[in-house]
């Protein structure tokens, strides 16, 4: 048998078939790799995933609004999509530049620089990840994701395939160092780099308002002049060349090299309403009256050159300032992400998620917001360990990302040892952990199961308490009252707790059972559901697993 022939021998005949007419249905323009769609959907397929709640390491009280995830963000992003699918208005990410510099790992190894498929390798770890991550946005969901020039080009390809090039936004510009590179071989400093923005529209930079006059005690209110001059040829828009001449005085200003902004009929009629400023010497230009009171909103555009006077270096100091040196490298300044945060007109009660965590700069961002408005967003971060073979206790999750987000919120002491006051708030700690389908029926905790009810309910978590009969938790939705309730089993204990929580027909409740049946047979109340577990979870967590 050839090797060609065992490439495939493992495959069913389904899988055989699908593979051609993927293949059949490829595109033949747009962004195309090397991958395997087989492979690709058996291991999407192939485990469940569940978290572990981690005390602790866990900040704060209970019920937890934040979470900080340690693993593998691809199963982190399966978990989410399972209890935040449609919810989330913020995505932000930094993920690896695939400079070839260890910075990326495909398939458990490092991808090198010279790796003849880096870049396909490099955008099937994105595709994967980026898929799911649409799904966790809301309809009026903003995504943002840091690149530099090695994969911005393939990046845009790629997010217009998974988002739709409709929804793009715009390629954001960020001058992330203060001074030149002059460690460059070609002669070209390379201290920029991008954001692609993906989403339906971006707040935009508040109107400076002091621009608004009215010295002639115009009875419109207060005005400041626009630009008249046009912005095409005349072979273009011939209709815009004219000469302009003011009624009151003669004076002929001409005609600019690329007309005027508005045709003989629209300049009339801003003329007669007494709306053109006219220049005492036909060497000025007239300009238009813009009236405040006729602004449709208070913003303008927001300026594709962002974070102006942040670079990369204040990060630095964000972390040295915590842990006396920084543990890690070129992370973002905060700044910077709340700046971000705010385009993305994410609102008071609104959860942000990064899953390229690293040292928690998104969460800093969130808490940072926060406290400028008294809003309580939520975030969701999620950060590897990047443990080796050679270092297999490390963990920068838990000891970079959670001790920095802990500070910030605790308080600390900075490297003058200054008390740096905190600005409140909590996370709950979790790791993830995959554990075969074919075993989720005999291995799957109860502390795992609760953990999940709670986020698909409630976003919150508490930790579960071993030795009560059931698990109960109310919460307030739109107004009406709900409550979550799971029997990990069905003795006379349990069953008679069960009993005594439910008497509130005003409430709506959902009852998690391993024994369905028998959880029925003590219920008469039709505000009351019954779903049986682990087969809930089961079924949510894989559906649109073959998205």
């Amino acid at each position: 048998m050839t090797e060609k022939t065992n490439k495939y021998s493992h495959y069913t005949r389904e899988d055989l078939v699908r593979l051609l007419q993927e293949r059949d249905q490829k595109p033949r323009f747009g962004l195309v790799w090397e991958r395997n769609e087989i492979d690709h959907d058996h291991s999407i397929n192939s485990d469940f995933v569940a978290l572990d709640s981690i005390v602790e390491l866990s900040n704060g009280q209970a019920p937890y609004r934040n979470l900080l995830i340690e693993g593998d963000n691809f199963d982190a992003l399966r978990y989410l999509r399972m209890t935040h699918a449609g919810q989330v208005k913020c995505i932000y990410i930094d993920p690896p530049y695939n400079t070839g510099n260890k910075d990326f790992i495909y398939n458990d190894r490092f991808v090198d620089k010279d790796d003849a498929y880096k870049h396909s390798k490099w955008l099937e770890y994105m595709y994967r990840r980026l898929h799911l991550a649409r799904e966790l946005l809301r309809p009026d969901g903003v995504i943002f994701v840091s690149i530099d020039d090695v994969e911005a080009c393939h990046l845009k390809l790629l997010m217009d395939k998974i988002f739709g090039d409709n929804l793009f936004i715009g390629q954001l510009v960020w001058k992330s160092r203060q001074n030149k590179d002059n460690r460059t071989k070609n002669g070209a400093s390379i201290d920029h780099e991008y954001v692609l923005v993906y989403g339906r529209t971006l707040r935009g930079e508040e109107r400076n308002q002091e621009q608004f006059k009215n010295p002639d005690n115009d009875y419109r209110g207060e005005w400041t002049s626009g630009n008249m001059v046009g912005l095409a040829d005349e072979r273009a828009r011939p209709n815009l060349h004219y000469d302009l001449i003011d009624p009151q005085t003669g004076i002929n200003y001409g005609r600019p090299a690329k007309g005027w902004r508005f045709d003989r009929k629209r300049m009339m009629e801003l003329i007669n309403d007494n709306r053109i400023i006219w220049p005492s010497s036909d060497k000025g230009r007239p300009r238009v009256k813009v009236f405040l009171s006729e602004m449709k909103s208070d913003y303008t555009g927001y300026s594709s050159l962002i974070g102006q006077d942040t670079y990369t270096y204040h990060g630095t100091r964000e972390l040295d300032d915590i842990f006396g040196q920084s543990p890690f490298p070129f992370p973002k300044p905060s700044n910077l992400i709340v700046e971000l945060l705010e385009q993305a007109n994410c609102e008071k009660n609104d959860i942000i998620v990064d899953f390229f965590g690293g040292s928690g700069t998104t969460a800093h961002a969130v808490q940072k917001l926060n406290e400028q408005d008294g809003g309580t967003r939520r975030f969701i971060i999620v950060s590897s360990t990047e443990a080796s073979t050679e270092n297999p206790d490390k963990s920068v999750c838990r000891d970079i990302c959670a001790k920095r987000i802990a500070a910030i919120q605790n308080g600390y002491k900075d490297k003058n040892n200054e008390q740096i006051e905190g600005l409140g708030g909590d996370f709950a700690y979790c790791r993830t952990r995959r554990i075969p389908t074919h075993t989720v029926f005999s291995t799957i905790q109860h502390e795992q199961i609760w953990t999940a009810l709670q986020l698909i309910n409630t976003q919150t978590l508490t930790h579960y308490d071993a030795t009560a009969p059931l698990q109960q938790m109310d919460y307030e939705k739109n107004g009406i009252a709900h409550g979550i309730i799971y029997l990990p089993n069905a003795g006379d204990v349990a069953l008679q707790a069960l009993q005594n929580i439910i008497q509130d027909d005003a409430k709506t409740v959902i009852v998690y059972a391993w024994q369905p049946a028998m959880a029925q047979q003590v219920l008469n109340n039709p505000s009351i559901t019954v779903e049986p577990i682990p087969q809930y979870l089961v079924a949510l967590f894989n559906a649109g697993a073959r998205n």
